[in-house]
């Protein structure tokens, strides 16, 4: 009697790292990739369009030329636009940058406070502040458009005030979380040399907290910089900022379209500037744990 001896057709295959692996595993992993790859297409190639357009001189730019690169570069969409720009750019960075700034350095302050100086009521106090992330602005933008009347602060300096306070929570969550990391006994040795919390703030948990800072300010200045809403009611004309400019540019039924791509390209520059500076800070921050709740 003879007997056949028969082999598993899908045996899992023996990795060199001693981990048993599905025969599948190479299609999986080209899968994924292509899927990335696909994804990363998607958004670039809007990206593409704009930049190239906006690069273009005005008598190349046509929709059936929409893809091809320009014979030369021009800076003439970007002097069309420019005029009517300037005014609203000026405007965002008077407001975004000390905004991002203020609101930074206070959450780096209720975080630091929230995190290792606790006291009665604290776990109480923290979800209030957190409270604020989920109030939408549409909730409140009829009262604070009336209070900002009252205290006649209907200009750059109001709106700067409303997006620290806006601010806040995401900035308090960021430092108490990263706070949460640094170690107790760097508190206990400033109190042991005499500091108390305003000296350990400053001279012991402020120069360790670049990354933190980095991931607030970005986020920040980001929020400030996009909004939208709140500068086109809390402001008069003059006080604009770039996105209702931006807004007037692109909504347009006679402005060409090469010159809307070039607006949004200006609109653009500061945030891409801001993550070029402080990139590397910012991934430091995340990987600290810096957008852990």
């Amino acid at each position: 009697m003879s007997t056949v001896s028969t082999v598993p057709a899908a045996a899992p295959a023996l990795a060199t790292d001693g981990r048993i692996r599905s025969r599948w595993a190479p299609w999986i992993t080209a899968s994924r990739y292509a899927a990335l790859v696909g994804l990363v297409v998607v958004f670039l190639v809007p990206l593409y369009v704009l930049v190239i357009t906006a690069f273009k001189d005005p008598t190349q730019v046509s929709p059936k030329q929409m893809w091809a690169l320009p014979d030369s570069v021009s800076l003439e969409t970007f002097r069309t636009v420019w005029p009517t720009m300037k005014d609203g750019f000026r405007n965002s960075i008077v407001m975004a940058v000390p905004a991002a700034v203020i609101a930074s350095f206070l959450g780096a302050a209720n975080g630091f406070v929230l995190s290792k100086w606790r006291f009665p009521g604290a776990d109480v106090v923290f979800p209030l502040i957190l409270f604020g992330m989920f109030i939408p602005y549409q909730a409140i933008l009829i009262p604070l458009n009336q209070l900002m009347r009252d205290l006649d602060m209907h200009d750059l300096t109001g709106l700067t005030l409303v997006h620290v306070v806006y601010g806040l929570p995401i900035t308090t969550l960021i430092f108490r979380s990263y706070f949460g990391g640094l170690s107790d006994e760097l508190i206990d040795a400033a109190q042991v040399d005499g500091a108390g919390m305003l000296r350990t703030f400053f001279f012991v948990a402020l120069p360790v907290a670049l990354p933190a800072f980095a991931v607030a300010i970005i986020w920040e200045f980001t929020s400030a910089w996009n909004d939208f809403i709140f500068g086109l009611v809390l402001t008069s004309r003059q006080d604009w900022p770039v996105t209702i400019a931006l807004n007037n540019i692109a909504g347009s039924q006679v402005v060409p379209f090469h010159q809307a791509v070039a607006a949004a390209l200006l609109a653009s520059v500061p945030t891409l500037v801001v993550y070029v500076l402080m990139g590397r800070f910012f991934m430091r921050g995340l990987m600290a744990g810096a957008l852990k709740g």
